[in-house]
């Protein structure tokens, strides 16, 4: 996919909630291109279950500090964008910051 300051941190996080293995950001002369390589388990199934994008252009999906939830109770992560960068939903709990929420993963 073409790359971004916004996808690069998504893909950031997903490899340090052990989503997916790995992304590498490819030279491809114009703009660059984001690898992200997916995550499966031992009996090949893919370790993303669901993938959502919740705030879209047409209606942005906002949340204070206060209304960060759990996504899964707990198994699976709430992206965000903040005033303090692109987090997941525990780390925005624990600055107590909200934002924009991007997507939720389980």
């Amino acid at each position: 996919m073409p790359v971004s300051k916004q996808k690069i941190e998504i893909a950031r996080i997903l490899t340090e909630n052990h989503f997916v293995h790995g992304y590498k950001v490819l030279d491809d002369g114009a703009f660059g291109v984001l690898r992200v390589y997916l995550k499966y388990t031992e009996d090949e199934r893919p370790v993303i279950r669901s993938i959502r994008r919740v705030s879209r252009p047409g209606l942005r999906k906002y949340v204070g500090a206060s209304e960060v939830t759990k996504v899964r109770s707990g198994l699976g992560i709430a992206i965000l964008s903040t005033s303090q960068g692109v987090m997941t939903d525990r780390d925005a709990r624990r600055r107590s910051v909200g934002g924009e929420v991007i997507a939720t993963v389980y």
